[in-house]
């Protein structure tokens, strides 16, 4: 990441992309023993729950529908009342598990990038991935506070948009003019769903932030609002193209290998590999473009960082966290 600062400012759209690609290719080592540690169990985790919710939901349906076909009172009911119960809690353990390893993973493989980029911007070529790891758990701390208020904020906001909603849609069945209310569903629908999106770009941001400055949790966030406004276009662009791709990598995965019975047991392994192979590719990265939109942003604004003092913050890693403190982030402004 041999490019300056002030530079950074410039990079549009393809810019960033290529910075992102110049990145991992020119640290390919210490970044293939990330996404191998960290980014490919993710990934894997995340394609695996989808087979295996296939499974478990499939052989639900079918004994309900089984139960509901069996005389109450027998012992084949009980039998099959007791399975269902069984294979319900079974469900449900399952997604607490895949939700809470997709979660440690995803903030450790944050934790992992960003600290490791954060190295290769400060100019030290002693980037070693022992050296990475022994940081992770304690960064990670202060990435799930950040998450915690993330998940807050999003749950009061979807609240609120549910029970605008229902007003709006009771209002729709009991006015005669369907115009008017209608017209007010779409525009919400809208308004929510540019809402979401840039929500969560600030959350994105806001966990680059909690890794490098002194911030964490709303006020991680506070700072990626600020930092975020007059590359609100280039980062709703990027995240859209990194999310479509994500779908598409998803539907594929369904319709080649959980519902891909038809194409046999050879074809459905090797579709999954692909799949397997594109995720943590695009997993990775989203991480490493999230990195280089902070650097951006921070040079949009003229905060100048300052490579010695977050170097030696980078490597006081002998106690706990010390994280980078505002006044070393932005220790004075250069103007162009």
């Amino acid at each position: 990441m041999d490019r300056e600062q002030e530079d950074m400012q410039f990079l549009g759209l393809f810019g960033i992309y290529q910075e992102a690609w110049k990145i991992i290719f020119s640290w390919r080592k210490v970044f293939t023993q990330i996404t191998l540690t960290l980014i490919l169990p993710l990934s894997f985790i995340f394609l695996a729950h989808m087979e295996v919710s296939e499974l478990l939901f499939t052989n639900i349906i079918h004994n309900e529908i089984a139960l509901d076909e069996t005389r109450q009172g027998t012992s084949k009911y009980n039998k099959l009342s007791d399975l269902l119960t069984h294979e319900f809690i079974t469900f449900v353990l399952f997604k607490a598990a895949y939700f809470t390893f997709l979660l440690i993973l995803s903030l450790l493989s944050t934790s992992a990038v960003v600290y490791t980029i954060a190295c290769i911007y400060t100019g030290r070529r002693e980037v070693t991935f022992d050296k990475v790891m022994s940081v992770v758990p304690k960064v990670w701390k202060r990435l799930m506070l950040t998450f915690l208020s993330t998940f807050i904020s999003f749950l009061a906001y979807n609240i609120l948009a549910f029970f605008i909603f229902i007003i709006l849609l009771v209002l729709f069945f009991e006015s005669r003019h369907f115009l008017v209310p209608m017209l007010m569903l779409i525009v919400l629908s809208i308004l929510y769903l540019v809402g979401f999106v840039y929500m969560t770009i600030v959350w994105h941001l806001a966990s680059v932030v909690t890794v490098l400055e002194d911030t964490c949790g709303i006020p991680a966030m506070i700072k990626s609002k600020k930092l975020i406004k007059g590359n609100t276009g280039v980062a709703t662009v990027i995240f859209l193209k990194l999310n479509v791709s994500f779908w598409l990598i998803q539907a594929a995965f369904e319709n080649l290998v959980v519902h891909g019975e038809s194409m046999g047991m050879v074809n459905r392994v090797a579709y999954g590999i692909i799949c397997l192979v594109l995720l943590f590719k695009l997993f990775l990265f989203g991480l490493v473009i999230q990195t280089v939109i902070y650097f951006v942003c921070k040079s949009y604004h003229h905060e100048n960082i300052d490579k010695s003092a977050l170097s030696d913050h980078l490597e006081v890693y002998l106690g706990d966290y010390v994280p980078l403190k505002t006044k070393d982030v932005q220790l004075e402004q250069f103007y162009v």
